[in-house]
């Protein structure tokens, strides 16, 4: 059974395997542990989730913010603040608080960011470089972790 509750609902988020839904997609719970989301968009991505079709017909889709891994997926009036995100420790920090965090995330060696690449590439270009800063990020996550949980 899913239970569809509203983000102040006592029964919000108090089980690892709850989820919401909004017309009829299921979106990611909040509480998941940061690799997890990193997994999740991954996945999203190479099931060519922003090529299928906009989710606004005004606009393209865009990287993490038309994706079930967004905290306000679903949601443009963004009642979650960005900052509770839990990719935000990607974002500079002198880009937190700005109405858009995670087109800040640099996802490139050179520092390119998802709004660089809105800007001035390609969505080939940019899907690559998405895909190549998660398969990295997430196998850097994994391997803190085991040397974490090692040394424990």
């Amino acid at each position: 059974m899913i239970y569809v509750t509203g983000h102040g609902d006592a029964r919000h988020g108090t089980s690892a395997r709850s989820v919401r839904q909004y017309n009829g997609v299921i979106s990611m719970p909040d509480s998941r542990e940061l690799v997890d989301v990193l997994k999740a968009e991954l996945a999203f991505l190479e099931q060519g989730g922003y090529r299928s079709g906009p989710r606004y017909p005004w606009r393209p889709n865009f990287v993490f913010e038309d994706s079930p891994t967004c905290i306000n997926f679903k949601n443009q009036s963004r009642p979650v603040p960005c900052t509770e995100c839990r990719l935000i420790p990607f974002v500079p920090e002198h880009r937190r608080l700005a109405r858009v965090p995670c087109r800040h995330i640099p996802l490139t060696q050179l520092g390119e960011t998802v709004g660089a690449f809105y800007e001035w590439g390609t969505e080939q270009e940019l899907e690559a470089a998405l895909r190549n800063w998660l398969v990295q990020t997430i196998q850097n996550l994994e391997t803190e972790s085991k040397s974490s949980s090692q040394s424990a």
